[in-house]
């Protein structure tokens, strides 16, 4: 077969496999020359960054302070936390965010009302758009779809925003994919006795969310949620802290980003921390490494440690924990692969001083 006869069979099989990647729900990955963890700071409820090279060790950006004012991106109660961090679903240069919009250190209550959906250009200049869930049809785009809150004026809590870009999923007008959005709620509502795993959707715009919807809900809490999509088997692995059973960061699977998501193994979870209490879970590859990364926060010693732990391809037999390097104050967050100019454009802006 000649070389002109082989270029149309080579175009072919390149848009089947490009088909093939845009049918499977994941966020997208780019960039291998360094790390970036985006999180909240243990000193307060903001976002703080730091960089890596090789996705251990880590240094502060901004001196570990603030990189964008809570006050005007969070103006629910003027506090962020559980930062997660991802890039726009088509490649396109920009970046999307989503935050816990609380402030426990105003309220002292461990009540809250809403998420905040944030994105950038440039990793450095966001914009925000805050959603109250109190305010119940005024603040969804879907007011006719069906409620899972009896009353939303009595939502008090609203944790751990997760993004994941889902392109099956068909709005109204016909248009496909949108930002799959999951995350945890409570209300006061009689009969609302444990928080539950919800999830929307999130237009492409990311200024718009539909009311949210059961994604599961085992009868007791469950929250910090993180899934990823692995190529091992073709499954969506969950992350997940539970509160019933035997408590801690545990791991299921499903063959839909929907579901449904059977309860764990009671014996795959991450058990080195014994008796100690684990939140905030974020799965990550290192670029080379077949298996994965899987960092969280361990806080009922004092002080608190943050580990990054482990795991296989499937993101089972968690193994070796370390505490991370170089942060001054690490919490629940997450992990993104940076280009060298992204990586450089960070340490320029905010290390300038």
């Amino acid at each position: 077969m000649t070389l002109k006869a082989l270029k149309p069979l080579a175009t072919a099989l390149l848009a089947s496999c490009m088909t093939a990647a845009t049918l499977t729900a994941q966020n997208l990955q780019k960039g291998t020359y360094g790390y970036l963890y985006c999180h909240m700071s243990d000193l307060g409820e903001y976002t703080a960054f730091a960089l890596s090279r090789d996705g251990l060790h880590y240094h502060d950006l901004n001196g570990g302070r603030a990189v964008m004012d809570p006050e005007v991106t969070s103006p629910i109660e003027g506090g962020a936390r559980d930062a997660y961090i991802c890039r726009r679903s088509d490649g396109s240069k920009g970046y999307l965010m989503v935050t816990t919009d609380m402030c426990n250190r105003k309220s002292r209550t461990w009540f809250n009302h809403g998420i905040d959906l944030l994105k950038s250009d440039d990793l450095i200049h966001w914009t925000s758009t805050a959603f109250d869930f109190r305010r119940g049809n005024d603040t969804f785009c879907d007011p006719q779809s069906p409620d899972i809150v009896a009353d939303w004026s009595k939502v008090n809590r609203v944790w751990a925003p997760q993004i994941f870009w889902d392109p099956h999923h068909v709005w109204p007008n016909g248009d496909r994919g949108a930002y799959f959005i999951y995350y945890s709620i409570l209300s006061s509502n009689e009969g609302d006795t444990h928080d539950r795993m919800v999830y929307s959707y999130a237009d492409r715009s990311f200024t718009r969310l539909t009311k949210p919807q059961v994604l599961f809900d085992w009868g007791y809490a469950t929250i910090d949620a993180d899934i990823n999509y692995l190529e091992s088997d073709g499954k969506y692995h969950m992350l997940i802290k539970k509160e019933g059973g035997r408590t801690g960061i545990f791991h299921t699977k499903a063959d839909k980003l929907t579901g449904p998501w059977p309860e764990p193994d009671e014996e795959d979870f991450v058990s080195f921390e014994g008796n100690k209490l684990c939140e905030g879970s974020s799965a990550f590859r290192l670029r080379g490494e077949e298996g994965w990364r899987v960092a969280y926060i361990q806080y009922s010693d004092q002080p608190k440690h943050y580990r990054i732990c482990q795991a296989d391809r499937f993101l089972s037999n968690f193994h070796s924990p370390v505490d991370i390097e170089g942060v001054s104050s690490p919490q629940h967050g997450s992990f993104m692969r940076l280009t060298r100019r992204e990586y450089r454009r960070l340490e320029r802006h905010f290390n300038r001083d």
